[in-house]
């Protein structure tokens, strides 16, 4: 069943001990229950299509926040961390007083979702990892996508890259500024130890919030191993390989997604923390 949706945009500035900063938030639908949607490095384009597919297909509100540095915003020095951003969010939801939500993250997006279920705030009901990075897995790299093309990057990150061909020279200088400055607030956060954090896995295994690992089974970015030990970080996980789709299953296969995505929030909606 669909339904009409609208997009409106808000910005909340919010108050950390740290400082303050604003964050650009886009609401996709405007009843049903609340999503918090976190994109990963590609930057809030990489997650747009997919929160309007499903604010439409499900009763949902989604709330898809710009990380600070991306899409051209301000990036406060003081912001350097995964950790620190996950923070914000907390906060964020506190502005926003939304309760029962349901947080999906990609790629780093995942990251900070993971993040935010360490923290433990009352206000989430489930945890979905998509793609994940953020653990530090022996055996099983993060590619640097740094040093990678755009070419090379799609190779490894889609499971069909021809669907998805991008010609840099088509950019106009705007969007070319936009992509710079994503890239170096990702470096930011990415930290000193190449996407991960060698101290997550340890709060990972406190988390008391329902928990999907989701991951594209062609992913060349981090494969599927790394998805399996992300899922055994958490206690109680669950783990859900996707056939035919990479790093990026919202962008590939997003109806494939979807579903798996919906799914599993609907059956945890109103969980309590485990003790």
């Amino acid at each position: 069943m669909t339904q009409s949706t609208q997009t409106t945009q808000s910005t909340h500035t919010l108050t950390l001990d740290q400082g303050t900063l604003d964050v650009t938030v886009d609401l996709h639908g405007q009843q049903g229950r609340p999503f918090l949607l976190l994109h990963g490095g590609g930057g809030p384009q990489t997650v747009t299509p997919f929160a309007g597919l499903l604010a439409e297909q499900r009763p949902a509100r989604v709330f898809t926040p710009v990380h600070p540095g991306f899409g051209g915003t301000a990036h406060p020095d003081w912001l350097t961390d995964v950790t620190t951003l996950a923070q914000v969010y907390a906060h964020l939801l506190d502005a926003l007083d939304l309760r029962d939500v349901a947080v999906v993250g990609n790629s780093i997006g995942g990251w900070i979702a993971a993040e935010l279920a360490a923290l433990g705030s009352d206000r989430i009901s489930s945890v979905t990892l998509v793609n994940a990075v953020g653990i530090d897995v022996p055996g099983h790299p993060i590619a640097d996508t740094f040093s990678l093309t755009p070419v090379e990057l799609s190779r490894l990150s889609f499971h069909d890259p021809s669907k998805f061909r991008f010609d840099p020279s088509s950019l106009t200088e705007a969007q070319r500024a936009v992509m710079a400055t994503n890239r170096a607030a990702l470096q930011v956060y990415s930290g000193p130890h190449a996407m991960a954090d060698p101290t997550l896995a340890e709060r990972l295994s406190k988390v008391t919030r329902p928990t999907l690992v989701a991951w594209g089974a062609s992913d060349r970015i981090v494969d599927a191993d790394y998805g399996r030990a992300y899922a055994q970080a958490v206690p109680d996980a669950e783990f859900r390989l996707l056939e035919g789709t990479g790093h990026m299953p919202q962008s590939e296969t997003p109806e494939q997604l979807l579903p798996v995505v919906w799914d599993f929030t609907d059956s945890h909606a109103g969980a309590r923390p485990r003790s």
